[in-house]
C-alpha cells in the first residue's frame, strides 16, 4: 500500500496547519511571509488531491469541516512537535531561557534569587514573564512555567514546589493600634485585605466562625503582592505567603500575629514539557531552583507532611499552566 503522505507536499501541510490555527487565509499569509492568495492556492491544490473540503469559506473567515478539524488536530502535533526537535537538535536559543510564572511568585521569592542562576550559567540569559493566564508552552515558545494548581497538565512533567499558606501579616503599628490581636476572633472587626472567601478559609483553620458578607474585608486585589502592600502602608490586616513575605517578617517590616497558616490548595509547582526535560538549560533551571526551594527555611517550616496529594483544591489559586 502506497503511503498517502508520499502524495502531499509538505509545504501544503504547512499552509494547511497555519490557515486552520488562525481561522485565516489572510493572516496565515502575513504568517508565513507569502501571499494570501498563494495560501489559498495551496490549500486548494491540498484538497483537490485528497478529494475532500477542508474549510468552509464564510465572508471574513474560514471554518474547519469535519475532515478539516481531524487533519488540523494532526498537523498542529506534527509542526509542533517538528518545532521542539528542531530546536533542541540544532541549539537555537539555547542561550535564552523563557519563564512564565505569577506576579507575586515572581516579585517575592524567583526575582530576588534569578541573579544567582546567572552567576551560575552565565551562559543562560532569562527572559521573565509575569502572567496568570493559561498557556501553551511549547506554541508560545515558552521553556519552563512556575504556576499554581493540582500539577496534573498533559504533556508537562511538574515537580512540586511548596505548599500555598497564607496567613495574616501587618505592621506592628497596625497590631498595637487594634489592641494586640491576642485571639483570632480579633480579627472579626479588624480592617482585612483580600478575598472574603480565604478569609473564610482561615478563621475556620483559627476555630473561629467567620463574619457574615456584610463584615467582609474593604479591600481584595488579584495578587497577594497589592493586598501585602497595603498591609505595609497601614491600611489594615492581609492575608499573604510566611514564604514569599519572610524577608519583611524577618526585618520587622511585618508581623504574622497568629502561627495559623492553612493550605489553600496543593501549591506550587515548576512544569515544562516532558519530552524537553533534558534540554540542558531546562535541565540546570530545573536542579537549580529545586536546590533554592531546599535552602530556604522559610519553606522548611511551612512544608506539609505527605505532601500536596493531602491538601484540597482552592479555586483561586489553581491557575492552569
Amino acid at each position: 500500500m502506497s503511503d498517502p503522505l508520499a502524495q502531499i507536499p509538505l509545504s501544503a501541510i504547512r499552509v494547511f496547519e497555519a490557515a486552520a490555527r488562525l481561522s485565516s487565509f489572510t493572516r496565515a499569509a502575513e504568517e508565513l511571509g507569502i501571499t494570501q492568495a498563494a495560501v489559498s492556492w495551496q490549500v486548494k491544490a491540498l484538497e483537490r488531491r485528497l478529494g475532500l473540503t477542508l474549510f468552509r469559506r464564510l465572508t471574513r473567515e474560514v471554518v474547519l469541516t469535519p475532515p478539516g478539524e481531524r487533519l488540523a488536530r494532526a498537523a498542529t502535533e506534527a509542526v509542533t512537535g517538528l518545532r521542539v526537535a528542531l530546536a533542541d537538535i540544532t541549539g537555537a536559543a539555547e542561550g535564552v531561557l523563557s519563564i512564565t510564572t505569577m506576579p507575586s511568585l515572581a516579585t517575592q521569592w524567583l526575582a530576588p534569587r534569578l541573579g544567582a542562576f546567572q552567576l551560575a550559567h552565565p551562559k543562560i540569559a532569562v527572559r521573565l514573564e509575569t502572567s496568570t493566564r493559561t498557556i501553551d508552552l511549547t506554541r508560545e515558545n515558552t521553556d519552563v512555567a512556575l504556576r499554581g494548581g493540582a500539577g496534573q497538565w498533559p504533556g508537562l512533567e511538574a515537580i512540586h514546589l511548596f505548599a500555598h499558606t497564607q496567613t495574616p501579616l501587618c505592621t506592628a503599628e497596625t497590631r498595637d493600634r487594634l489592641g494586640g490581636l491576642a485571639h483570632p476572633r480579633d480579627l472579626l472587626d479588624a480592617p482585612r485585605i483580600g478575598s472574603e472567601e480565604e478569609w473564610a478559609l482561615w478563621f475556620a483553620a483559627a476555630g473561629v466562625a467567620p463574619p457574615g458578607p456584610a463584615a467582609g474585608p474593604r479591600l481584595a486585589g488579584d495578587a497577594q503582592t497589592f493586598e501585602v502592600a497595603s498591609a505595609l502602608a497601614g491600611h489594615g490586616i492581609a492575608l499573604g505567603s510566611p514564604i514569599f513575605f519572610s524577608g519583611e517578617i524577618a526585618q520587622g517590616r511585618l508581623v504574622q500575629p497568629f502561627d495559623i497558616s492553612p493550605a489553600y490548595g496543593p501549591g506550587y509547582w515548576l512544569a515544562y514539557p516532558a519530552e524537553r526535560a533534558r534540554v540542558p538549560k531546562i535541565a540546570a533551571f530545573r536542579d537549580w531552583i529545586l536546590a533554592q526551594v531546599a535552602a530556604d527555611p522559610a519553606i522548611a517550616r511551612h512544608r506539609r507532611p505527605g505532601g500536596p496529594a493531602n491538601i484540597p483544591p482552592f479555586p483561586r489559586n489553581s491557575i492552569e499552566t
